[in-house]
């Protein structure tokens, strides 16, 4: 194995977890792995799932589209780049307004918990696995979640923090998901981020002067790796029709509105954040799940009625909710508590119960970026 500085000049998983820079991360940084190590329904977590059941799936019945994505994975056009360089802006983190400063940190700590968190998954799968067309591609996924996880480490340690990643893993509490569960989540996630980050890197493109910080010039290139992982997902669905079908639906439309509804109350919990990039989050919501609906028609059968009347006002309810149950949480007042998780469980079945728009899915999943 080589002997790498840094983690983007990595060609596997394994090259870019031993190199220079992700052993730097390793130095503990309590505040910032405290945040890392919470299990909440709006953290990330870390999955493990059948394995043995991933490694039978037979890629047969996509198997034109399956090569030709794996061959543009294996050619590895963003090698190298997830590292600083000349673009990369000195910033002044104790002249940082303070707000900005803590929403921006946990902004990183949450995207680096979840990089590293598909990093681990994907490692584990290539580690356990048999099969050489789910080896290989689980392989070339942790390598770049490797690489994400460990340029926002980088960016981290400039304000004098990292997340501990070695003891992440060994540490932080697994949830099992079966795999049809896995799939409609990382499915989801990289979908989503790719909205995320592109809809971010556009506004900035427009707007630069609100670029307040560096990483966000890679946003494009990141988010087309979230892109290509999200076609691996909605290839591994494709391969048996059951997936995306009968009550499995029930399942999606789950799942789609537990990505969204999440996405924009933890959104809501950063202000600061979204004032300094000067964009509205609900705005940026529905630009995001706009997005994140057209693409997901390419293996769903369904996408959410997000003009419905009563989705903004189920999101809104669930944020006012998720609100006061942080203060009572704070306050230990358990009446409060109850109240507010009541509430937010109401406003979740009311966008959970409107009604899905039903479309036919295409022969074929492929799609390339197109924002």
């Amino acid at each position: 194995m080589k002997d790498l500085a840094h983690s983007a000049d990595a060609s596997t998983v394994e090259e870019a977890m031993a190199a220079q820079n992700y052993e730097k991360a390793i130095v503990d940084s309590e505040g910032a792995t405290a945040l890392a190590m919470q299990n909440t329904l709006l953290t990330p977590r870390f999955y493990t799932t059948d394995f043995d059941e991933l490694d039978a799936i037979d890629v047969s019945p996509v198997r034109e589209d399956w090569d030709k994505l794996i061959d543009q994975m294996k050619s590895d056009p963003n090698k190298g780049h997830f590292k600083k360089n000349e673009d990369w802006d000195h910033i002044d983190w104790d002249g940082m307004e303070p707000k900005l400063k803590a929403e921006f940190i946990d902004f990183l700590v949450s995207s680096c918990t979840a990089e590293f968190s598909g990093c681990v998954l994907y490692k584990e799968m290539k580690r356990r696995g048999n099969n050489e067309d789910i080896v290989t591609l689980f392989q070339l996924m942790a390598r770049d979640e490797a690489r994400h996880a460990g340029f926002i480490n980088d960016a981290l340690r400039e304000a004098g923090i990292a997340v501990n990643l070695g003891f992440l893993t060994q540490k932080k509490k697994y949830t099992y998901f079966r795999p049809k569960f896995i799939y409609y989540a990382t499915y989801l996630s990289e979908k989503i981020g790719y909205a995320r980050y592109i809809t971010i890197y556009r506004h900035l493109e427009a707007n630069p002067e609100h670029r307040f910080h560096p990483i966000f010039k890679w946003f494009k290139e990141w988010c087309n790796d979230e892109f290509s992982h999200g076609e691996a997902f909605a290839l591994l669905m494709k391969t048996d029709p059951k997936l995306t079908s009968g009550l499995n639906v029930l399942w999606i439309k789950f799942f789609l509105t537990a990505v969204y509804s999440t996405m924009y109350v933890r959104d809501h919990q950063r202000p600061a954040f979204h004032a300094a990039l000067g964009v509205d989050p609900d705005w940026y919501a529905h630009e995001v799940f706009t997005k994140t609906s057209e693409i997901s028609k390419q293996v769903f059968p369904i996408t959410l009625d997000i003009e419905h009347p009563r989705w903004q006002k189920g999101l809104e309810a669930l944020q006012r909710a998720n609100a006061d149950l942080a203060q009572a949480k704070e306050t230990g007042n358990i009446v409060k508590r109850v109240g507010a998780m009541t509430r937010a469980a109401a406003a979740f079945v009311s966008l959970f119960t409107i009604p899905a728009i039903t479309h036919r899915v295409p022969d074929s999943t492929r799609l390339e970026p197109a924002y």
